[in-house]
C-alpha cells in the first residue's frame, strides 16, 4: 500500500461521540484507514481538561526535580520498573546498545491485587489523586478508540474493550533530561522503537522531538499541540490483527545544540490487555493473501519478552 500521509492525520473525537451516525461512521472509517497505512492519528476535542493536564505535568516537574537520592527511594528493584521510578539511562530500545537519555515513573491499575501495588512519593501533595484521575481519563479515551476499532474490524461488541478492562495498562511519565557533553555519543532521547501494547494515548509533550517513520522509510515530525492527543497502534494489537492495523516505528530525537540544555516531558498511557489474553491473529485477518505472520503468545508472555529485550528484566 502506498504511503499517503505527509503528516499525522487528525480526527475529531466529538464525531465519534456524536448522535449523527454519518459523523460517527466517518470517524471509524478514517481511524481504521489511518491505522492501516500509518498507525498514528491525532485527536482533537478529546475532552481532557487543559488545567488538569497542566497539574499532571506540574507534579512530574516537581518529582523529577527531586534529588537523585530521593527519587531512588521510589525504585523497587524487585519490580524492575513496573511501578514507581526508573532512573536515568536504564532502558534500551530493542536492538540498541546505548540506553535512552531519559528517566521515568510508572503508575498502574489501582486496587487490582493481580498487579504490583503502586508507589506514591510522599514529597508531592496530591500526586496520587492527580495520577489516578489521569489514569482513568486516559483509559476511558482508550476504551472509546478500541470500540471504534472493534466496529472497523467487524468484531463482536466490546471484543477489544473486554481484553483491556482491568488490564495491565501503565501511565508512564518521562523526563528527557538536559543533554550534557559526558553522555554517550550515539545515545538519543528515545531510539527507534514500536510500542509493546494495544494502543498508546499520548498527551502533547512539552517540546518537539517526536518523529514517526512512514512505511516507505520517510520520517514525519510530530509538532507538540496542546489541543490534541496522539493515539497509535502497539505491537500487541498489530499481532492480533495480523498487521492489518500497523504498529509503527517512532523515536524522540535529540534537540538542536542551542536547546540541549532544555528538558522534555512526555506522559504516554500504554493500554495493555490482561496478561492471559491470547494475541493469536484473528481469523478474519488471515487469508491466502494475508498468511498468518506470528506465533501465538499471551500478552503477559509477550510483555516479559520485550522487557528483557529492553534491558528492564534479566
Amino acid at each position: 500500500m502506498k504511503p499517503c500521509y505527509d503528516k499525522i492525520p487528525s480526527l475529531n473525537f466529538h464525531d465519534f461521540l456524536s448522535k449523527n451516525d454519518n459523523k460517527k461512521q466517518n470517524f471509524i472509517y478514517s481511524l481504521g484507514k489511518a491505522y492501516q497505512q500509518l498507525g498514528f492519528v491525532t485527536i482533537k476535542n478529546h475532552n481532557l481538561d487543559e488545567q488538569f493536564i497542566k497539574k499532571l505535568f506540574n507534579v512530574y516537574h516537581q518529582f523529577f526535580n527531586l534529588s537523585e537520592e530521593t527519587k531512588n527511594r521510589y525504585y523497587d528493584e524487585k519490580l524492575c520498573g513496573e511501578r514507581g521510578y526508573t532512573g536515568k539511562m536504564r532502558e534500551c530500545a530493542k536492538g540498541f546498545k546505548e540506553p535512552d537519555l531519559k528517566e521515568f515513573f510508572h503508575v498502574g491499575q489501582e486496587g487490582q491485587r493481580k498487579y504490583p501495588v503502586n508507589i506514591w512519593p510522599s514529597e508531592i501533595p496530591d500526586f496520587k489523586k492527580i495520577n489516578i484521575k489521569a489514569y482513568q481519563a486516559l483509559e476511558n479515551i482508550g476504551f472509546s478508540i478500541l470500540e471504534a476499532l472493534t466496529s472497523f474490524l467487524n468484531l463482536p461488541h466490546n471484543f477489544l474493550k473486554e481484553k483491556v478492562t482491568h488490564g495491565n495498562s501503565v501511565l508512564r511519565a518521562i523526563h528527557y533530561f538536559p543533554i550534557q557533553n559526558n553522555h554517550p555519543t550515539n545515545a538519543v532521547r528515545a531510539a527507534e522503537h514500536c510500542d509493546i501494547n494495544f494502543i498508546t494515548v499520548l498527551m502533547s509533550a512539552s517540546a518537539e522531538g517526536l518523529q514517526v517513520k512512514r512505511h516507505d522509510g520517510k520520517w514525519i515530525d510530530v509538532k507538540p499541540d496542546p489541543d490534541t492527543i496522539i493515539i497509535n497502534v502497539g505491537d500487541m494489537l498489530s499481532r492480533m490483527t495480523n498487521n492489518r492495523l500497523k504498529s509503527t516505528v517512532h523515536r524522540v530525537i535529540n534537540p538542536s545544540l542551542e536547546k540541549m540544555h532544555e528538558p522534555r516531558y512526555s506522559i504516554p498511557f500504554f493500554m495493555h490487555p490482561k496478561p492471559d489474553v491470547n494475541l493469536a491473529s484473528l481469523e478474519s485477518c488471515v487469508d491466502r493473501a494475508h498468511p498468518k505472520l506470528y506465533k501465538d503468545i499471551t500478552a503477559g508472555e509477550f510483555l516479559y519478552q520485550r522487557l528483557v529485550e529492553n534491558g528492564l528484566k534479566g
